[in-house]
């Protein structure tokens, strides 16, 4: 018979998985000082790259519902991290904008990213990393074309 637990244990899926929890709760530690969690950052990082965005579109993107962005933009506005205004050719929509201090807690949290990935990466050689950053890169853009 098989050992179900030893299948389990060799699968990607749960291999990716119980990484991916051990890092994320790693990385909400390490910003949890400048009230962020990694929604919040997420959120901070699409803005960086779509400045001006609305709150639907956003959404989209983190593929999470508008009530969410809603809140997420709310504590953000709270932290001075961003602006909110109303669309001048739409007016039910708002449109969100990276301020000064939203760049620097992005900044402050990609330094911790990197941080997190020396220690996660360290075991690696370099074409290992590489493979990795290649691979998971593939997987991302599949997922993304998938859903």
């Amino acid at each position: 018979m098989n050992d179900v637990k030893t299948d389990l244990s060799r699968t990607a899926a749960f291999r990716l998985g119980t990484l991916g929890a051990v890092v994320a709760d790693r990385f909400a530690a390490e910003i949890a000082p400048f009230d962020l969690k990694p929604k919040h950052v997420g959120l901070l990082n699409v803005l960086s790259q779509d400045s001006a965005a609305s709150q639907q579109v956003l959404a989209a993107k983190l593929g999470v519902v508008p009530s969410l962005v809603v809140a997420l933009a709310d504590h953000l506005e709270d932290l001075g991290a961003l602006t909110r205004v109303r669309d001048s050719r739409d007016r039910r929509r708002q449109v969100l904008t990276l301020t000064e201090e939203g760049k620097h807690l992005l900044s402050r949290c990609t330094e911790i990213a990197k941080k997190l990935d020396q220690q996660l990466l360290a075991p690696l050689s370099a074409p290992q990393r590489k493979g990795l950053h290649d691979a998971l890169r593939v997987l991302a853009a599949s997922s993304s074309a998938n859903d």
